[in-house]
């Protein structure tokens, strides 16, 4: 249990004990209330909204119920002073202990602290990348690459059962596309002059090599067949290659995916039928007619008979149809079925990655989901904002081999794994990211890749003069937890402390609102406090880690480095990142 859920028990046994009392009368279930860092150090060491969260339902002021609770908070032998600040906050104060003995907690519990039961097993489903394969992946791709294989790594750490899934349309006209374009290049393999690619086909070279295996595999057999007879050949061809491209290229920044479904397996196994019929049992599907779309003139309007779903029920602004006017299905009709399946293989969370250009599409799916499930399985979205590419603050010429696109393999080999995994953390999604290949491989405190790594490059240095002094036996972490960790009291050591305990608070906090960029915020909040103690110990020699005539301090601050170590190690591998043990002349091997 940790230092943030021990205090928050106790206020909430507290809260039951002057309920019994008499103290505090409130009506319904216990509120909902936080433990958290206070916004400045100066205010303590906890701070909880609790006395607020209480106001209303016990028809008290905050600070009249924080009255109430001080004597009784003040009896926690964790704590040592707890004080009013605000409206209403309650700020708490604990012993130097407390912290000191997080140490040893971190030392014990190794890359496992900071693992929590939060998810309680609960099977969870991430869709991401999801690109139609027509081409290799892109700068527009690994955003949503990075972010769901961290919210699942992150996820995981917490307590789910996490499924990492792939979604790729393989039956619209794209792949139609896809199919002529290759078979045009097909022909240019085999000595055809085929010009300049026609506009509307795709321009990238990258599929002569798809066409060079189709030679290799069947020879001349289509090159002056009619496209009735080649177009399904090709295309089945052509989406076999492209997937394979594709995992190959999520491979090279460690993303894998344990399943992946396509479009064309749903229409042709009888999935669209299947949720429809299920619908319809429900009483979900009727015949009748939409008003006009709202904000449009269109004189010419008239109302239609449609096959509707009553999304209506379930929060949505408007039902929606089903089928077309020719009885066809409408073009939700696929992700209708694909959210049915994803509930049926008994996930209770759905989450998807999609770009920004996916609007209104939560407002759709929610719906149906909450309809199949009978509102017992959640469904978030996460909406990827734009990422443009720079070089040294100039755009980036673009690939013509790539069809003018940055690709993800083009940034691997000018970054390195990490430093594109984590700068795509940097932002909340939400936000545009601009990415600049100078700037996230330079080696300044401005680079938030170069300052986390640079943090735990640091770390093993200092454990390598620590091996000067003391065995290799007596720097493992099982062994450090007997260092008398009394000895560090000074105040940015103690900081420090707190910075790691929190930790597990942000597994918790960002697994709950599916923010993985929370991770890679924290990693750089504790970079600064490691930094800051480290700069601290070149200008006081009394606050440096080695003291050569002090063993029993120089152990005592390996403990404290070697804890600092495991929690960036264990956000580091929550993002995916390698952490390194030294910096040289680049950051493009994290």
């Amino acid at each position: 249990m940790t230092i943030y859920s021990t205090i928050h028990n106790f206020i909430a046994t507290s809260i039951q004990e002057a309920e019994k009392n008499g103290d505090l009368v409130f009506s319904g279930e216990m509120p909902n209330f936080v433990v958290e860092p206070p916004r400045e150090a100066a205010h303590g060491d906890l701070a909880t909204n609790v006395a607020m969260m209480l106001a209303k339902p016990a028809g008290k002021p905050p600070r009249v119920i924080a009255e109430i609770l001080k004597p009784k908070l003040a009896a926690h032998p964790f704590i040592t002073a707890v004080e009013m600040a605000g409206p209403g906050f309650i700020n708490l104060r604990l012993k130097p202990d407390v912290w000191q003995d997080e140490v040893k907690e971190i030392l014990r519990e190794g890359l496992h602290y900071g693992d929590s039961k939060l998810g309680q097993g609960q099977k969870v489903n991430i869709e991401y990348v999801s690109a139609n394969p027509t081409g290799p992946m892109h700068v527009g791709h690994v955003r949503g690459a990075v972010v769901g294989d961290v919210l699942a790594n992150l996820l995981e750490k917490a307590g789910y059962e996490v499924e990492r899934e792939y979604y790729f349309n393989d039956a619209g006209t794209q792949v139609d596309v896809l199919a002529r374009t290759v078979h045009l290049r097909y022909r240019e393999a085999l000595g055809d002059d085929i010009g300049e690619i026609p506009e509307g086909l795709y321009p990238g070279e990258y599929l002569k090599d798809v066409a060079a295996a189709l030679v290799a595999r069947d020879g001349k057999t289509w090159r002056i067949r009619p496209e009735n007879e080649w177009l399904v050949p090709i295309r089945d061809f052509a989406v076999e290659k492209m997937m394979q491209m594709i995992r190959e290229d999520l491979a090279l920044i460690g993303i894998t995916h344990e399943t992946f479904t396509n479009e064309r397996d749903l229409i042709d196994n009888g999935s669209l039928d299947k949720a429809f019929k299920v619908l319809e049992s429900k009483g979900l599907i009727y015949v009748g007619t939409l008003p006009p779309p709202k904000g449009k003139v269109m004189e010419d309007w008239e109302p239609f008979p449609l096959t509707l779903f009553r999304s209506s029920r379930f929060g949505d602004s408007t039902d929606r149809p089903l089928k077309k006017r020719d009885g066809t299905w409408a073009y939700i009709m696929p992700d209708i079925a694909y959210h049915y399946d994803k509930i049926r293989r008994g996930y209770v969370i759905l989450i998807n990655i999609l770009g920004t250009d996916h609007g209104g599409y939560l407002e759709r799916m929610r719906p149906v989901v909450a309809a199949f499930s009978d509102g017992k399985v959640r469904l978030e979205v996460i909406f990827n904002n734009i990422v443009k590419v720079f070089k040294n603050g100039e755009p980036v010429k673009l690939s013509k081999r790539s069809g003018n696109l940055v690709t993800l393999r083009e940034m691997v080999e000018q970054v390195g794994v990490g430093a594109v995994r984590f700068f795509m953390l940097t932002r909340d999604p939400k936000s545009p990211l601009d990415f600049d290949f100078v700037k996230v491989v330079e080696q300044t405190r401005d680079n938030p890749v170069f300052y986390v790594q640079y943090a735990h490059a640091r770390c093993c240095s200092i454990l390598r003069h620590a091996a000067e002094i003391f065995s290799p036996d007596e720097l493992l972490p099982e062994v450090l937890t007997a260092a008398d960790m009394s000895l560090l009291v000074s105040p940015d050591e103690l900081q420090l402390i707190k910075g790691m305990a929190n930790w597990s608070r942000v597994v918790e906090s960002a697994a709950l609102a599916c923010e993985p960029h929370r991770i890679a915020f924290y990693l750089m909040e504790l970079a600064a406090l490691f930094h800051g103690l480290w700069n601290k110990g070149n200008d006081n020699a009394a606050l440096r880690f080695i003291v050569a005539d002090d063993k029993n301090l120089t152990r005592a601050r390996s403990a404290l480095i070697k804890s600092v170590q495991i929690v960036l190690q264990s956000g580091l591998a929550v993002m995916g990142c390698a952490p390194l043990e030294e910096l040289r002349n680049d950051i493009t091997s994290t």
